[in-house]
């Protein structure tokens, strides 16, 4: 037996795919989501290259999506994306797990090996201390974080 604590999928050809942390969950509503599961959809967009979805405090809901997302060169940030991105979460998800919030950022925080530093977007954006970033690869980022719109 192989206890790794992460999500993982089989595709219809028995391939297997590490989805993210088991205790990176995000509960809106009572629904529990996986930030992957909510990135992996983002990604299907034309216009984005990466994406990144935190769960954030929320009065309602208990906890609520935010989603940074790192669009291909030729496409640019505009509001009309940014809502063609939240609609397609919720049509593919369900309307609860709709990002409250789609930021555009040039990079995503990452470690040397390319893991998403989920807790430090989640700090920056609620505005708390990052804590130990001795892993990352690209601190710029986490500032870009902090001011993205």
């Amino acid at each position: 037996m192989w206890v790794h604590g992460d999500f993982a999928a089989i595709d219809e050809d028995g391939q297997w795919y590490i989805l993210g942390r088991s205790d990176d969950t995000i509960k809106v509503a009572g629904k529990r989501v996986g930030p992957a599961e909510v990135e992996s959809v983002l990604v299907s967009h034309p216009a984005v290259a990466e994406a990144a979805a935190v769960g954030v405090p929320d009065e309602v809901k208990g906890q609520a999506v935010v989603a940074f997302v790192v669009l291909k060169p030729d496409h640019a940030p505009s509001e009309a994306l940014r809502e063609e991105l939240r609609a397609l979460v919720a049509s593919e998800m369900g309307k609860p797990l709709a990002p409250k919030e789609v930021r555009f950022v040039r990079d995503i925080p990452k470690t040397r090996n390319a893991k998403v530093m989920r807790r430090v977007i989640r700090a920056a954006y609620l505005g708390n201390p990052p804590g130990d970033l001795s892993a990352l690869v690209n601190p710029e980022a986490v500032e870009e974080i902090r001011t993205a719109t």
